[in-house]
């Protein structure tokens, strides 16, 4: 398992690279008040995407503290009640099959 996630790691770096190295045109990006930046096209689309991920995350932020401080009020450590696994019980007649 743990070279099969090394070789994912691999190949997802190899395939930002390649994306990298396709995107090198420079683009100008026109701000407010007449300020503009000329930066490579993989620089922006990476900084559009981290900002995107940050927003995502602030916006979540409120909804998973909100969850967790439920969670501990009602003292359960699952959302499943008081069984400890997710698997059905035994059931009570066997002539369902094997």
């Amino acid at each position: 398992m743990k070279y099969l996630m090394w070789l994912l790691n691999a190949a997802i770096f190899f395939v930002l690279f390649a994306f990298a190295l396709n995107n090198q045109d420079s683009v100008t990006l026109k701000l407010f008040f007449g300020h503009s930046w000329e930066a490579p096209l993989v620089l922006v689309l990476l900084l559009v995407l981290l900002i995107g991920v940050f927003l995502g995350v602030i916006v979540m932020l409120p909804l998973w503290l909100r969850a967790r401080r439920n969670r501990q009020r009602s003292g359960n450590t699952t959302l499943f009640g008081n069984e400890t696994t997710l698997m059905p019980q035994d059931p009570v007649d066997r002539r369902h099959g094997l």
